[in-house]
């Protein structure tokens, strides 16, 4: 009489795979894929301190630029159109020009340098209303209506600054996922998309729940900002189209008497 196949025990069977490096192996890829997949991307394994530091390295090589700086914000729950200004910015002292070159603004101007015109902001409206001219404190709320923040905010030097300090505290608190989405080009330029996520209990103590960071591959320096509550909606967008990195700005750039100028 054919004896019967002999069957192994399950426990045996568990065995045999437990001592089998193999099926470890493959559940271990299947688990990274997966969570690439879920994240749009690849956790990065490097410091996160370590990439903020190189970042603040970037941004102090930087003695002054211009761009063309857009401006995105929620106000009171609603969505607001897009800005688009041309800027200037010089570190030190710290000074700002900035003129709106699209709708509704088009035309405004705005001057900013501390220590000059009693720390005061000198700013007009555009069309008919340029012949007004108003020196008025960062926080007045004339200058307030639209805005999230004020003026004096404003910068590439600023939005790294904010990034560094909710990142640091995110990490301190073991409340941090740093996750690199690759690379995306915008304004013609190369960047790695970054993603910083809070947990949505915690997200309250922070800027944001999520942040979007486009930073330049070549120079390091972030080129736009993408902030969400937790209910997933874009609360504030900034960026700077056409960085100049090497602008040699003057005195003359932050004076009202310029002749490019209509204050």
């Amino acid at each position: 009489m054919a004896s019967e196949p002999v069957s192994l025990p399950d426990s045996l069977d568990m065995v045999n795979i437990a001592n089998n490096p193999l099926p470890r192996i493959i559940c271990s890829a299947l688990f990274v894929l997966t969570t690439m997949v879920a994240h749009g991307g690849a956790i990065i394994e490097s410091d996160p301190e370590k990439w903020l530091t190189e970042a603040e390295a970037a941004y102090d090589r930087v003695e002054s630029y211009t761009a063309i700086f857009h401006k995105q914000q929620r106000i009171s729950g609603k969505l607001l159109p897009e800005e688009n200004i041309f800027l200037k910015c010089r570190k030190k002292p710290f000074s700002l020009y900035m003129k709106w070159v699209t709708k509704p603004f088009k035309g405004s101007e705005l001057l900013y340098v501390v220590g000059w015109n009693e720390d005061l902001v000198r700013a007009h409206r555009g069309g008919i209303l340029r012949i007004i001219v108003r020196n008025l404190d960062p926080n007045d709320p004339v200058l307030m209506e639209n805005d999230l923040r004020p003026v004096t905010s404003t910068g590439i030097g600023y939005l790294l600054e904010t990034v560094a300090i909710n990142m640091r505290k995110a990490i301190k608190a073991g409340v941090l996922t740093f996750t690199d989405r690759g690379k995306e080009n915008i304004y013609g330029k190369d960047t790695q998309v970054l993603d910083l996520d809070i947990p949505y209990e915690k997200a309250n103590d922070y800027l944001c729940a999520r942040c979007v960071i486009n930073q330049d591959v070549e120079s390091k320096i972030l080129l736009r900002i993408r902030v969400y509550d937790r209910d997933g909606r874009l609360v504030e967008n900034y960026g700077y189209e056409n960085l100049n990195l090497d602008a040699r700005l003057s005195d003359a750039d932050f004076d009202p008497k310029n002749l490019d100028y209509d204050f």
